[in-house]
C-alpha cells in the first residue's frame, strides 16, 4: 500500500498553498486523521478520513489516491472523495447563511447600509 506524509499530502490536494501553511494548521490541530490529532509527518494512505477544519463547517473526506505532486484543481480533486454527511452539513449551512437576515436590518437606529445613505443623501438634497 502506498503512503504519503500528511502535509504534503495536503498540499497536493489543493487544501493549503504550501506545504508550510499544512504544517502550521497541523500543528493548531486543525487536521485529523481518523478522528485523530496527526503531526505533519503521518503518512495516510488510501482510506483514511481526513477532517479539515478550514473553515465552518469542517470537511470530512476520504482518501482516494495519493500523490507527491500538486498538479491541477481537478486532478487534485480525485485524491479525495467527500462523506456525504459532510456534503449535507455544507449544504445545510450555506442554506442558513442564505436565509439568514441582513445585520443591518436588525440594528435600531445604528450605522446605516449603504442603501440607506444614499437615501439620506437624496433627502438632503446632495
Amino acid at each position: 500500500m502506498e503512503k504519503i506524509r500528511l502535509d504534503k499530502w495536503l498540499w497536493a490536494a489543493r487544501f493549503y498553498k504550501t506545504r508550510s501553511l499544512a504544517v502550521q494548521e497541523i500543528g493548531k490541530g486543525r487536521v485529523l486523521v481518523n478522528d485523530q490529532p496527526a503531526k505533519p509527518a503521518r503518512e495516510v494512505a488510501a482510506g483514511d478520513l481526513i477532517t479539515v477544519r478550514k473553515e465552518d463547517p469542517p470537511l470530512h473526506v476520504r482518501v482516494v489516491a495519493v500523490s507527491g505532486v500538486r498538479g491541477p484543481a481537478p486532478v487534485a480533486r480525485q485524491l479525495y472523495e467527500e462523506t456525504p454527511e459532510s456534503v449535507a452539513t455544507r449544504e445545510r449551512a450555506a442554506e442558513m447563511r442564505r436565509l439568514a437576515p441582513e445585520p443591518a436590518l436588525g440594528i435600531e437606529a445604528g450605522r446605516p447600509t449603504k442603501r440607506d445613505r444614499r437615501l439620506i443623501d437624496q433627502m438632503r438634497g446632495k
